[in-house]
This record gives structure tokens, sequence and C-alpha cells, in this order.
């Protein structure tokens, strides 16, 4: 089952049932007015919506119209928690290597994770503003999840009862501010403006056998200004998502609509595989040539992201976003 939102009608938008061919929608309201109420009534909800699911793709849903990816909202538009982790070792290996830093004791058994802005999500084809060239304009390709009630105390051999959906992410970094923000001991702040989303959610079965030891199994592709630029295998996570949710309620609740990312999608063989972020490429760069060759996004500038099944077709639908100036206020 896929589920997206339209935009309008409020800030949390209309939700919307999308065949599998992402080609055509339903307004799903008549089961929960936004994807965050039917998560918050999930054993409710979710039949109603996969009867619609098998209605969309039967061609013979009463109200379906075709879907415009332009007329979308991220999945969830605003969300009660957005937590990240690093999942991929490779990604942490490098940046040790680069920046000549101490391995974490726990790397290996406890992961990393923040808590990031969930107020202001964006859709699959917005633009995205941001202040300044300066500031070091990076991607960020990931998968995510997304979550029903999770009680405090949940271990991963019982968390992914609570994967509802998964997730194509764009996590957005200003690298020059993060240097700033990691330097204050709290945490990133304006290094991480807002994070954009595929146009549809999916359920896990929608993968089959691509979903597996809670970690999706597939490359993402990611293309700048047109030109690959690389497709890591999402499937290489040190942590699976049922551990990440283990970490993350280990001391409190998480509520319904949570969403977990995977971090910076990263392979060990990086140099034939390319990367999902500009930082890490720069990395491999200084490595190499003893300095970083690439340079961080440009305004106008365009990044694609997008998983393929095993038959070439679209999973989640692309992100597809161009970079602009922020408006002075």
């Amino acid at each position: 089952m896929k589920l997206a939102t339209l935009q309008g009608g409020s800030m949390d938008g209309k939700l919307l049932v999308v065949s599998k061919d992402l080609r055509r929608a339903v307004v799903a309201v008549s089961v929960a007015p936004t994807l965050q109420q039917a998560l918050e009534t999930w054993p409710v909800s979710e039949p109603k919506l996969r009867a619609l699911s098998a209605h969309i793709d039967a061609g013979n849903a009463p109200g379906a119209f075709a879907l415009e990816v332009s007329q979308l909202a991220a999945p969830l538009p605003r969300a009660w928690q957005w937590l990240d982790a690093s999942a991929f070792h490779s990604h942490g290996d490098l940046m040790e290597q680069v920046f000549n830093l101490t391995p974490p004791p726990e790397k290996h058994t406890r992961p990393l994770m923040y808590q990031g802005a969930s107020d202001d999500f964006l859709g699959a084809a917005a633009d995205v503003p941001l202040p300044s060239e300066a500031d070091g304009m990076d991607f960020e390709g990931e998968v995510g999840i997304i979550v029903d009630r999770v009680p405090m105390g949940t271990l991963a051999a019982r968390a992914g009862a609570h994967i509802k959906l998964l997730v194509l992410i764009n996590d957005w970094s200003l690298r020059v501010l993060a240097g700033k923000d990691i330097k204050t001991g709290f945490g990133f702040m304006q290094s991480k403006p807002a994070t954009s989303f595929g146009p549809v959610a999916v359920t896990p079965d929608e993968l089959g056998a691509q979903w597996r030891d809670g970690r999706v199994q597939l490359p993402i592709r990611v293309y700048w200004n047109g030109q690959e630029f690389g497709h890591p295998d999402c499937g290489r996570m040190g942590f699976s998502f049922e551990q990440l949710i283990e970490h993350a309620a280990r001391t409190r609740n998480l509520s319904a609509g949570t969403i977990i990312g995977s971090g910076t999608i990263s392979n060990p063989e990086y140099r034939a595989v390319g990367s999902a972020c500009i930082a890490e490429r720069r990395g491999i760069e200084l490595v190499d040539h003893g300095k970083p060759r690439t340079e961080y996004m440009k305004f106008g500038d365009r990044v694609r992201m997008e998983l393929l099944d095993a038959a070439g077709n679209s999973i989640f639908g692309a992100i597809d976003q161009r970079v602009v100036a922020a408006k002075a206020l």
C-alpha cells in the first residue's frame, strides 16, 4: 500500500491512497483526514486503506484522479518527532579518518542519533530555499521508517511490529554551519534546514524480499544536475531499524508518526558505487589527493533521488528538487 498527502485543506493536507504504479490516487479522508490520524488509529484505518488500495489498483476506485507530484506535500508534512541516526559504519569510518577522530568506544553497539526539526518538511518537488551558498549546501540520501506508538523500553525483537511505513529522505545539511553547531556541544541546529521526503510512504510489504533484516535491500540512486553521483546499497546498515527503535525508545515513548532516518547511505566500496552526500565524496578526495576537489551545491542546482524495484519501477517516486536562494525578510 502506498500513501501520500495532498496539499491544502490544512497544514497536514489530505490523506491519499496511491496506485502501485504511482499514476493515480484517491482521497482517503473517509477513512482518516490525514496520515497522522491514520497512524494514530492504525488497527482500524489500515484495513480500510488497504481496501481502497485494492480498488485503485484494480481501476475501479470512485473519485480516482491522475497523480501530480507537484501537488503533494511530504507524506507527513510535519511530525511529532524526527530522529536521524548514523547507521552506516563506512561513513563514520571515513569521517573519523578525515578528521582524525577517535572512534566512540560503543561505535558498533550504540547507534548515533539526534533529534531534528520536525515542524516543517518539504514535498518531493518543492524548491529548497536556503540562505547562502557559503554555508556548504549538501544533500543526504536516506531511507526511513514511520512508527505507530512505541512504548518506552521496547526491545529490537519486538520493535518490527511498530514499523508501519517506509519513506525516502533527503536530509539537507549545511556543512559549514555544522562545524559551528558541533562545537557548541548542543548538537545540530542551524546546520539542519527542512528535510525533504519522497512523494509516497509505503508499507513494508511493498518491497517484498527487498525488506529484510530490518533494512531496505536496494540501492538509492542519486543524481546531481543530471549526472549520477552514487548508487550505494541501503541494506548495508550497521544497525537495523529495529535496533534504532530500541535505542530511541530506551527512556521514552515514541508517539505515533515518529520518523526515524537511517543516516547518509554509505558502502565500504564508496569509490566504486559513489556516495549519497557531497561530504563523503570530499572526504574521499581529501584522503586520496590531500584536499577536496568537489564543491558544495550552488543555487539553481538540482538533485534527484529514487529507489527502483527489481523490475525497474519506482517505489517511492523520486525526490527531484532545485536549491534556491531564500527570500530576504
